[in-house]
């Protein structure tokens, strides 16, 4: 909601002790409210606005409706690996003895997905060491498989001496962002697979000991908050399907009449940048305009699969996959689906990969750059034929009267302006109390002219047209001002053929504008 405060600054003069009665006078006031222009230049270099060829405007109403990377497709579990050992008997255990444990295997648990290689691009690991001898041990962790620029993960902890029952402790987290993650397993031919190993020796300086039985190593290494930015293996024959909405926010204040617009196409694009391939299908598309009225596009597209390669390349030389559904007036009602105006827009996908299973042998690959999209584009030139289409919007109002003293007597709303856009515009303000009732309509004394009525300015090649409308505030509507506290301005557009008066269609030319001056003209009862 915008506000529409109207000061009006007076200066009476000093009133004098000796007046026994109250002095009244009256002045003319006129207060600017607005100065402005209206114009399309500054959208031009907007997603939405373009220049053709011919010098005049053209609409691109692209829009990326679904925008997928590797976190849609795969996640990784925060996963714990505990590896631990013990010697199974007694053992003296002398200063600077070591125990070397072999290389563990642990299962990563990804349902329905084999992954061979990651990247991790967010995150850590929770390492915590136990000592259940009674001298300081020294670990070395090591992590096979898991690497940073092709140096290997080791990590080295003293532990304070402990018992079976209270073992010493080490703790360290440890950020693994742009680790790789080899996940092959010790043959390289398996998938899901980390790797453990730990070594531990007793202090050097240290007593000698007796290891039993009971007394158990052991290393927790907690994989917390992965995210990933690159993997390779098999990710399953994975299925999403939703509906996802997006707004129009310009078509959201019209409230009636129609537009006309000329011959367009809309292109839906499914882009695959992942090394998979896949099968997607539009489900629905649909809008919903300012009544309700709901038109969903038809046509033998919609429903039907389509089926998508694999992207091509690698790291810095990927190239999309790319499928394009075209709707036009021969397979579609693309016409009358734009023509309802909808501000609301719904597109209902299915998205499958590896339709054919597992036909890479192991080879998906996701990288950085890869997405998964899909994107509408409806071009037209910007022709517009309008018939009585109306927008409305509500402001706030708020005007203080006091008829004691110095107060509004009767005036107007005053509205100039230079037009050089191809239609005219009708506007109406209606009066509402704080409950949106309506209590005073005022109409423009005459509609904003089309610039098709004006002529040709040589200085920037523009037909314009100059209108001025009255809005005359009747004594009534003065003496309810205090209880006006909105109000909301509707405007009803029309391309008027100057020969003929019939709406027709409208090119919009590069350029055009509409500058508007709006003024109050008041004139004031002062009481002192």
């Amino acid at each position: 909601m915008k506000k529409i405060a109207l000061y009006v600054l007076l200066i009476l003069p000093l009133m004098m002790s000796c007046r026994k009665e109250k002095t009244n006078w009256d002045s003319d006031w006129v207060a600017p409210i607005v100065n402005d222009t209206l114009t399309f230049k500054n959208l031009v270099n907007d997603s939405t606005l373009a220049i053709n060829g011919s010098g005049f405007y053209e609409l691109d109403l692209t829009r990326t409706i679904i925008d997928f990377g590797i976190d849609k497709f795969i996640t990784i579990p925060d996963t714990t690996i505990i590896q631990d050992f013990n010697v199974g008997g007694s053992l003296n255990i002398t200063p600077g003895f070591s125990i070397v444990n072999q290389v563990e295997e642990h299962t990563l648990n990804v349902d329905g997905i084999q992954l061979k290689k990651i990247r991790v691009s967010n995150g850590s690991i929770r390492l915590k060491v136990f000592n259940p001898i009674e001298t300081i041990a020294f670990f070395t962790v090591q992590l096979p498989g898991v690497s940073k620029n092709g140096v290997p993960f080791i990590e080295n902890y003293q532990a304070p001496a402990g018992t079976s029952s209270a073992p010493g402790i080490a703790m360290a987290v440890l950020d693994i962002s742009g680790y790789d993650i080899d996940l092959t397993g010790v043959n390289g031919g398996e998938f899901n697979i980390l790797q453990s190993k730990l070594q531990v020796t007793s202090d050097p300086n240290g007593p000698s000991v007796m290891l039993n039985a009971q007394d158990v190593f052991k290393v927790e290494a907690a994989f917390k908050d992965i995210k990933i930015d690159y993997a390779r293996g098999y990710f399953g024959n994975l299925s999403i399907s939703d509906t996802t909405d997006y707004l129009l926010e310009p078509l959201a204040n019209l409230v009636a009449g129609t537009i006309d617009l000329p011959s367009s196409t809309i292109q839906i694009e499914v882009i695959n940048g992942l090394k998979v391939g896949a099968k997607a299908t539009i489900s629905m598309v649909k809008n919903t305009n300012y009544t309700g009225n709901t038109v969903s596009l038809s046509a033998p597209q919609i429903g039907t699969p389509v089926f998508l390669d694999p992207a091509t390349g690698s790291w810095s030389t990927l190239v999309n996959s790319t499928e394009v559904l075209a709707f036009d007036q021969t397979n579609s009602n693309v016409e009358q689906y734009l023509e309802n105006l909808g501000k609301k827009h719904t597109l209902g996908y299915k998205i499958e990969l590896n339709p054919w299973g597992n036909v890479s042998g192991g080879w998906n690959e996701i990288f950085p750059t890869s997405r998964l999209k899909v994107r509408i584009k409806a071009q037209m030139p910007l022709s517009v034929g309008a018939d009585g289409l109306t927008l409305r919007d509500t402001f706030d109002f708020d005007v203080n009267q006091n008829q004691q003293g110095t107060h509004i007597e009767s005036g107007e709303l005053v509205l100039n302006a230079s037009n050089a856009i191809p239609l005219s515009a009708g506007a109406t303000l209606f009066l509402m109390d704080e409950a949106g009732n309506v209590i005073h309509i005022v109409t423009g004394t005459s509609p904003v002219k089309s610039s098709k009525l004006g002529t040709v300015d040589p200085s920037d090649n523009l037909q314009k047209m100059n209108s001025e409308v009255s809005f005359v505030l009747t004594e009534t509507m003065i003496l309810d001002l205090d209880l006006i506290k909105k109000v909301a301005v509707q405007v009803e557009l029309n391309t008027p053929n100057p020969s003929s008066g019939l709406n027709e269609m409208m090119s919009i030319p590069a350029g055009a504008f509409m500058a508007v001056k709006l003024k109050a003209r008041f004139k004031l009862r002062a009481v002192v």
